[in-house]
This record gives C-alpha cells, structure tokens and sequence, in this order.
C-alpha cells in the first residue's frame, strides 16, 4: 500500500501508541471460559491439566516475541510484561494485543491433544485481550499483586463452593452460604468441614504461574560415542511464588532487574487508584460505524498467493 494511491486509508487507523517510558501488559482472558469449561467437563474447582496447557501457551509466547519478559497467569487469564525498551510494532497497542491474543489461541489449540489426549477439542476457545500501561514501575508492581490477590481470592472461594456442591449442595445455596464470608472464615469452612488446609493446596492452585526465561542446561548435539553435549540456553521456565510483586522473589532475578528495573520496596495496602487505571477501558461512542480488520502476520512466507485480509463490518450501538 506504501506509495499508492490507497495510502490514505491508513488515515482511518486509530493512533494507540503507548507512549515512552510507560511499561506495557497485554492480558489476555478466557471468554465465556465457565460455559467452556463445563462443555469439556474440566475438573473443579481446578483442572490442573488446563492450567497447564495455559502456561504451555504463555511459555510458547515468550518464546515467539522475545519483547515480552515475563508473564504471569492464574485460572483462564495471563498477563505478559514487554521489556522497557521495547519497540514491538512501534508500541502500538491494537497490534500487541491482537498478535498476541491470536498467538495464544493458535497454540491453545494445537497444544490441546498434549494435555487432553483422550477429550477431543469440541469447539474452539476465544480469548478477548487488553493493554494496560504502567506509567511507573511502582504502578507495575501494584498491577502484579492486584493480579495475585485476585487469584488467591477467587481460589478460595471456588474451592469452597465446589467442596459444598460435591458433598450435596445445591450450587444456590452454596453460593448463600458463602456470601460475605472472609478469608480466615473461608479457611475455617474448608478445615472444619472437609480436613483442607488451604496454604497445603498446589502452589499453582493458590499462586497462579510466573513463566520467564532462566538458563537451562539443554543438549544441543551428540559427540561421536553418542555422549550428550550440553550447554547453557535462555529458556521459558514456569515459576510459582507466593508474593510474585515482592523484593525478595522480583528483584532475585537478573533477567527482571536488567529488562524492567528492581523493585524498591514491598508493597502492603494495594493503591485503589491504581486498580480503577487497570479497569478502565476505551469505549467508541454509540452509533458508531467500527470496522474491525484482521491479516495474518507473517503470513507471506507461507503461501505464494491467496488472501490473508478481512474486514469486518459492524454497527455501534
């Protein structure tokens, strides 16, 4: 389109660039995950073979854009940190979040058959995304422990919530039972009812998932007697800890502090006007005419002709 007279529809994109020295997140979330869930009879309250599957993904992520230095994801969401310097597609947001969504998708199903080998894929799953930008490193940490807070929350009370339907509930009234409940009375419920020590559930239950790259000792050749030969390798290793927005577990590695910067300090009572900054999301005005466009990246190297655009039509309201 360069140098033609169709130029000008550039003019019609929106102009999303997240301006320096603001860090970008691209999170991405299951749609309607619960009904998908349920259609392939995920175990609850957790199906560890899903969870998984998503960090498999998120790994793979990591792997195909090497702007993005760490992720971290709970339940059917992830979110993926660019490194400060980054000029992925001159930061444009509408292209970091489609690409990366898109990709996500792509791998989810592939990789289905290696975690799912005897349930077949029955329909495909969506994933809708959103950019956040951090305009400070302060504003990222709070942005992590908000995450992690919220795994934790929705953890433990899907655990017991599921627990009361298994034992004869029904989910209503398991829902009465738990409304405005705490944390320690929900730790209380789960002990004295079912003998659950929460804190004894799977880290990955509880924490949620880091996938960053660390090195790895990984065989890169055979010698001629048949002798593995291995060396060092940058690669995507999921990590879980307790306080993922913490000195201790972020400043420990060399890889966060070189590509994103050390955190000063730990974080106790979460900034509410940080959280309302990560909910808030751009809305087109009613009446709108949207045009949403999609075309395959990288798509040229794989076909000699064909079509690999689409514009979809759609009328705001």
């Amino acid at each position: 389109m360069a140098n033609s007279k169709y130029e000008y529809v550039k003019s019609f994109e929106v102009e999303d660039e997240v301006m320096f020295p603001n860090l970008i997140v691209v999170r991405i979330g299951g749609r309607d995950f619960c009904r998908f869930s349920e259609f392939h009879e995920f175990e609850k309250p957790n199906d560890e073979r899903a969870l998984n599957l998503m960090n498999s993904c998120a790994a793979a992520v990591l792997e195909e854009y090497p702007d993005i230095v760490f992720s971290y994801g709970f339940s059917d969401e992830y979110s993926f940190i660019f490194k400060r310097t980054s000029k992925f597609y001159q930061r444009r947001a509408s292209k970091m979040m489609s690409l990366i969504v898109s990709f996500f998708t792509s791998t989810y199903v592939i990789k289905w058959k290696d975690f799912f080998p005897q349930k077949k894929l029955r329909y495909p799953p969506s994933f809708h995304a959103r950019v956040i930008s951090c305009a400070t490193l302060e504003v990222l940490q709070a942005y992590l422990a908000w995450r992690q807070n919220d795994c934790h929350i929705y953890n433990q009370y899907n655990t017991c919530f599921w627990m009361l339907v298994k034992c004869g509930k029904a989910e209503k009234e398991a829902q009465e039972i738990l409304q405005g409940t705490k944390k320690q009375e929900r730790n209380e419920l789960l002990f004295q009812q079912f003998g659950i020590n929460y804190r004894k559930l799977p880290d990955m239950f509880r924490q949620g998932s880091c996938v960053f790259k660390t090195e790895v000792e990984v065989i890169v050749k055979y010698s001629e007697n048949g002798t593995p030969i291995k060396r060092l390798r940058r690669k995507p290793t999921v990590v879980h800890s307790e306080n993922i927005s913490g000195r201790r577990f972020w400043n420990g590695h060399s890889s966060l502090l070189n590509e994103l910067g050390g955190f000063g300090e730990d974080i106790g009572i979460i900034n509410p006007e940080y959280v309302k900054s990560f909910q808030f999301g751009n809305k087109l005005m009613p009446s709108t005419w949207v045009v949403i466009r999609i075309d395959g990246c990288h798509f040229h190297s794989g076909c000699v002709r064909g079509v690999s655009r689409y514009n979809l039509l759609l009328w705001g309201q």
